[in-house]
């Protein structure tokens, strides 16, 4: 099996991928302190072009993906002063085995979201 950390991010108020998201991923140490690792963007299918981690760089640990659904959905159509419902949101999860897939979708609405560790 191919080790690596996948994404994608389904926008369900359009029954469609997510095309053009932020996405960022930290990695959580012990004590609290967060460390970026990268910045990418999704693709027209809602997912990004290339694994966030994978081989050697997908260490067992602690990890954060902070999504930018605000951005995402007041993408200049609307009222830039109106703060969404849901701006950023954070997915914390850990990863026990560098030999494995660990894939975490994001299924989002204006009003709300979920995520489930995928395949």
């Amino acid at each position: 099996m191919d080790s690596k950390l996948t994404t994608h991010v389904l926008d369900l108020s359009k029954g469609l991928p997510a095309k053009g998201m932020k996405i960022e991923l930290w990695a959580i140490a012990e004590q609290g302190d967060h460390s970026f690792i990268k910045e990418v963007c999704t693709n027209k299918d809602g997912r990004v072009d290339v694994p966030l981690l994978q081989g050697d760089d997908l260490k067992p640990g602690e990890y954060e993906l902070v999504f930018y659904v605000g951005e995402y959905f007041n993408d200049g159509a609307n009222d830039p002063n109106i703060r969404p419902f849901l701006n950023k949101v954070p997915l914390r999860f850990g990863i026990r085995s560098n030999e494995e897939h660990y894939h975490v979708p994001l299924l989002v609405a204006p009003g709300g979201y979920s995520t489930y560790r995928g395949s």
